[in-house]
């Protein structure tokens, strides 16, 4: 543990002294502030309906509860809301992890916390990650890609954006999408946990070097010879584009400590082309009308206002924003046009322009230099407007250093939607088929790793990826390749490195799919043909996942290899292999029901009382005997199988249900289950009973009984819920992204 007097880095103070990124009056609150741990802050996540009884929960239950505490003869003050988030849905608290584990009202306000964002409902997240989803103002209609996504705090904002026409009991199907990207593969296997928290039709996740994102296809566009329109493929340009790019972190001193020991700022140097690329790139993606927001956890005008002044002097049809009205009550200040780089560890400031610098070298130092023209303020840089961005800094308003910039392509005359497409083909990159080739990056530096990086790696950060670019085939197969991906036995691969499994539609007269949507009283108007599975022979074996028209467009008209999709789509049903010579079983995924229930015959949906759902918390698999008369004959009359049952809105004598809850249950012929994990389900106690009453928490973490376990012939096949153990520190360390989540 570093100690306070301990936080202190000269060269650290030195550059940014040199950058006058804060006025000398206010240099030591600045110092002293980011000497100071983070107070802990989330954000209500999930539906209106249900973040609002959330938030009321918060309000009326908690912050009551926690007022005048008093631990160890200090006065702890309760959670307070951050002015400056919508609707009042993200709140902050400054307690130590002591007062947490030894005070009991704060130890039940944790395990709240806990539980909540185990199920997704909260989002433990650091106050300035939550800006650029909402700069970026993503409406369900829009098509996003967050371009360096992982960890996903961020992508998960985006995701309840694209849903906010979610209830608390169904989601809906938005007409848009959201492309999470990540280029490391393990990044975005974690992006595919976190967006089990919220299960989207129109979500994708792909893992792909942003810098040379490839160009995606969406169906041809029927041709008119007699108007001379060809038949062509059109690509897809997005409406919302987040560059939340690796970034060297300082900004997030107060949360990782480490970096007063191993700062320097050739970290910074180091990523400013990678940087500029990923912007440049993401200007080639948009549509007219579109919008970039730009973002790092640095205070270093190297890899903030120079990479938004490189990639506005190499694509003048963009401008900065001015969006100082939005969001009233944050406290920022403006982005800067002069700075100083440095072009040693030393702080070697006295070079102010990079024709001073580069004079000084010779040929094999210049060949060597990591430094380049983009570096120095450019001789425009007041016209472009820099002071349009923003700079959020500890002392403000308790929070890490931030930095965030919103791009718009300046309005022009004629069929810009031509334009701007013929732009982006032009600009993709041709590269042979060869892995990690050297690129023509108009005239940018190459990334290049560096020992100057530092040698531990920052907890989730973007910045300790190594930079090697992977070849993406971005031109020649892109406009070519339009050919449907689904198939049977094993496809060509464009890229056989690639072992993601295929992604296959079934046909709406599968059998298989026909007997689920029978057996699970499935409408007409359920979606199936965006039904997919995932195996090399295109059989519908176990998992069925839905998707959104524009999603299905994305994977049949792009090669998923070349694409590097690692999920699409959300998963909703399962199929449950019966005995020999019996019909297969098929159930709704907790988490896929309310993407389901929508087109579940309402006349098949059981109701119970609160008595039924307190029993079914409480015990792993009850007999249907042991229920009330009114549920048990009505769920005795019922053949095994899935089934679906839905708790009124309503008081009981011991709690209160704000809103109908529909939850999937699976029936034997003896005993029923609640086919939800144990960690939904102590949520699910902790908000409606205010103690966890599940069996899990009573047996301390035992694992469920196992099918042999369960009374005879009952024929459940229920899988493994899952581990029970909550980490007692997980909502005091958010999730880190770029360095700032």
């Amino acid at each position: 543990m570093l100690e306070k007097s301990d936080m202190k880095n000269e060269r650290f103070s030195s550059y940014y002294k040199a950058q006058h990124i804060i006025p000398e009056e206010e240099w030591d609150q600045f110092m002293e502030a980011l000497r100071h741990p983070l107070p802990t802050t989330f954000r209500i996540a999930g539906s209106r309906e249900i973040a609002h009884a959330l938030n009321d929960a918060i309000k009326k239950t908690y912050v009551p509860l926690l007022s005048d505490v008093v631990f160890e003869g200090d006065v702890i003050p309760p959670p307070s809301r951050i002015p400056w988030y919508p609707e009042d849905l993200a709140w902050q608290f400054n307690v130590s992890k002591k007062v947490l584990r030894k005070q009991q009202a704060f130890k039940k306000f944790h395990s709240f916390l806990v539980h909540e964002t185990e199920v997704g409902n909260i989002s433990r997240q650091e106050a300035v990650s939550m800006l650029p989803p909402l700069f970026l103002d993503v409406q369900p209609h829009h098509k996003v890609v967050d371009m360096c996504a992982a960890p996903g705090s961020k992508t998960a904002q985006l995701l309840e954006a694209l849903h906010a026409q979610d209830t608390a009991t169904a989601t809906s199907i938005p007409p848009g999408l959201l492309i999470a990207n990540d280029s490391d593969s393990k990044r975005a296997h974690l992006l595919i946990h976190q967006s089990a928290r919220l299960p989207s039709p129109a979500f994708m996740v792909t893992n792909l070097d942003a810098s040379i994102f490839p160009i995606l296809r969406l169906p041809v566009t029927t041709g008119d010879p007699r108007r001379g329109i060809k038949k062509t493929a059109n690509q897809l340009l997005f409406d919302r584009i987040l560059c939340d790019v690796p970034c060297s972190g300082d900004g997030t001193l107060r949360k990782n400590i480490g970096i007063w020991k191993r700062w320097q700022p050739m970290d910074g140097n180091g990523l400013h082309s990678l940087q500029t690329r990923i912007l440049q790139r993401a200007m080639r993606m948009l549509e007219p009308d579109g919008r970039i927001v730009y973002s790092t956890c640095s205070l270093n005008p190297v890899e903030n206002e120079a990479v938004i002044a490189a990639a506005l002097n190499s694509n003048p049809d963009f401008q900065l924003i001015d969006v100082s009205a939005q969001l009233p009550e944050l406290v920022r200040r403006p982005g800067i046009s002069s700075w100083a780089p440095t072009v040693n560890r030393t702080i070697n400031t006295t070079f102010k322009t990079w024709d001073a610098y580069n004079e000084t070298l010779t040929e094999e130092q210049r060949a060597d230099s990591k430094m380049s023209e983009t570096h120095w303020p450019p001789i425009n840089a007041e016209s472009l407007q820099l002071h349009h961005c923003m700079r959020i800094y500890p002392h403000l308003q308790d929070t890490g250093g931030f930095f965030v910039a919103v791009l718009e392509r300046k309005p022009r005359q004629g069929n810009t939607s031509v334009a701007v497409k013929r732009d982006a083909e032009e600009a993709e990159i041709t590269v042979p088929e060869a892995k990690k080739v050297k690129l023509d990056l108009g005239g940018l530096p190459e990334p290049q790793p560096s020992t100057s990086f530092p040698p531990t790696p920052m907890s989730e950060d973007d910045s300790s990826r190594p930079l090697v670019l992977d070849t993406v085939e971005a031109d020649a197969q892109a406009v070519t390749d339009t050919k449907k991906t689904t198939f049977k036995g094993k496809p060509k691969l464009s890229d056989p490195s690639f072992k993601e499994m295929p992604y296959t539609f079934l046909e709406p007269n599968d059998p298989t799919l026909i007997s689920c949507i029978d057996q699970l009283n499935l409408t007409a108007s359920f979606p199936s043909s965006n039904v997919l599975v995932r195996n090399p022979e295109g059989d519908a074996v176990r998992s069925f996942y839905l998707t959104n028209n524009l999603v299905k467009a994305v994977v049949l008209n792009n090669d998923y290899t070349r694409m590097r999709l690692m999920t699409s789509g959300t998963k909703v049903i399962t199929k449950q292999e019966a005995g020999r010579g019996l019909e297969a079983q098929f159930r709704v995924l907790g988490e896929g029901l309310p993407v389901v229930l929508p087109y579940i015959d309402p006349s098949v949906i059981l109701d119970a009382e609160f008595a039924t759902l307190k029993t079914l918390l409480m015990t792993y698999y009850p007999l249907c005997t042991s229920f009330s008369d009114s549920f048990r004959s009505v769920i005795e009359n019922r053949s095994p199988g899935s089934h679906i049952v839905r708790f009124l809105a309503g008081q009981s004598n011991d709690s209160t249900l704000s809103h109908d809850l529909l939850v999937p249950l699976w029936k034997s012929n003896v005993s029923v289950t609640l086919m939800i994990d144990k960690k939904a389900k102590s949520a699910l106690s902790l908000r409606l009973f205010g103690e966890d009453i599940t069996t899990a928490a009573r047996d301390g973490g035992k694992k469920a009984p196992q099918t042999s376990q369960l009374p005879q012939n009952t024929g459940d096949a229920v899988p493994d819920e899952g581990a029970d153990n909550e980490d007692e520190d997980a909502i005091l360390e958010d999730e880190g992204d770029n360095e700032a989540e």
